[in-house]
């Protein structure tokens, strides 16, 4: 479907080969209870998430966030996509969460919360991308090989 041009004036004003229409306006997900649910991974950890409009209550595994994530660091760690998108204490969020360490799963109920709220209000993900918290942290623990002390470390040479 090549078409021909006479000058370079319509040349500029030929549409590029390969280019579409703009990206379609991301849809609201949301399930008949009024939540968004999304799925949040890091290292071994595999969290599952919902969130609603509420008063900023968050559980996990039953149980609040301060009795769970009893470390400062990972309540702030869950509480950071709700800071960069100014929406803290607006939604409560369940989440249910397994493996890995208590370090991975508040990484993983992170991502979890940053997708939620991408599917809750579409209009959050641009600053949610910015900060990174959308992107799957793909880092885990390499494992260990044969003849090695761990992953990469030697046995200890002795000369005699």
């Amino acid at each position: 479907m090549a078409t021909e041009l006479s000058s370079f004036a319509e040349l500029k004003k030929a549409p590029l080969a390969g280019t579409t229409t703009p990206a379609a306006v991301r849809e609201r997900e949301v399930d008949a209870q009024g939540r968004a649910y999304a799925t949040g991974r890091r290292k071994n950890a595999v969290a599952r998430v919902w969130v609603k409009p509420g008063t900023g209550k968050i559980t996990i595994n039953g149980r609040d966030q301060t009795v769970y994530f009893a470390r400062p660091t990972q309540q702030m760690v869950i509480q950071q996509p709700f800071d960069v998108t100014q929406r803290r204490e607006q939604f409560d969020v369940v989440a249910t969460v397994s493996g890995g360490g208590l370090s991975g799963q508040a990484g993983a109920v992170r991502h979890g919360i940053s997708q939620a709220l991408a599917k809750f209000e579409p209009a959050l993900r641009g600053a949610m991308k910015a900060s990174g918290f959308l992107t799957r942290d793909s880092r885990v623990v390499e494992r260990k090989k044969y003849g090695r002390a761990g992953a990469r470390r030697r046995f200890q040479f002795s000369k005699r």
